[in-house]
């Protein structure tokens, strides 16, 4: 059974870091690519950063290009997301999902296993 478990969020301010979490259990998980999605209330889910299964090719939304990194440790089956000079519109709760294909892909629907989510918040 695919258990995806997020940690790492919490409060921080304007151009401060956050490094969120993704630890992956029940599944081989150099097998999954893997994205991260975040969501506001009132609002769909929205993709922020996308990985392939060996971590060699990453793709992220416009908003956070060059501010945040994903990046995966298939030894510890870790999936990490670095997220740098945070602003106060990155506030949401974020996702990690999963699905056993290769590639990238930044459509939630193309992914099968989700993480409970972790708050983050970022005050002005």
């Amino acid at each position: 059974q695919v258990q995806l478990v997020e940690s790492g969020g919490g409060s921080v301010q304007a151009g401060g870091s956050l490094r969120l979490s993704c630890s992956g259990s029940g599944f081989k998980f150099v097998m999954y690519r893997m994205a991260w999605f975040r969501r506001t209330p009132g609002k769909e889910r929205e993709f922020v950063a996308a990985i392939n299964r060996l971590g060699s090719i990453t793709d992220y939304a416009d908003s956070v290009k060059g501010r945040f990194t994903i990046q995966r440790d298939n030894v510890e089956n870790i999936l990490y997301l670095q997220m740098d000079n945070l602003r106060a519109e990155d506030t949401a709760v974020y996702f990690c999902a999963a699905t056993p294909a290769q590639g990238l892909s930044g459509s939630p629907e193309t992914y099968g296993d989700w993480g409970q989510g972790t708050q983050v918040t970022v005050s002005p």
